[in-house]
């Protein structure tokens, strides 16, 4: 993942600098949407681990995330 950051960082400041060929503006938003496919992806990883705790110790999840760790549970 920080090697996708990285171009895409190289390639906005050569944007901002000189400016992007066709090519290389077709790379920045490919290497964009992967980005986010796999910041999403972890987004996703990090709640279906989740459990929410409120300050009286009750385990107030939400029901329809309890579901989708069920849905993982079972696989």
């Amino acid at each position: 993942m920080l090697t996708i950051l990285n171009k895409i960082n190289v390639l906005s400041r050569k944007e901002k600098e000189v400016g992007l060929t066709e090519i290389e503006k077709t790379e920045q938003a490919n290497l964009r949407k992967e980005y986010l496919q796999i910041f999403r992806g972890s987004i996703d990883s990090l709640l279906l681990n989740s459990t929410i705790i409120d300050p009286n110790g009750d385990n107030v999840t939400p029901e329809r995330l309890k579901k989708e760790q069920a849905k993982i549970a079972a696989k």
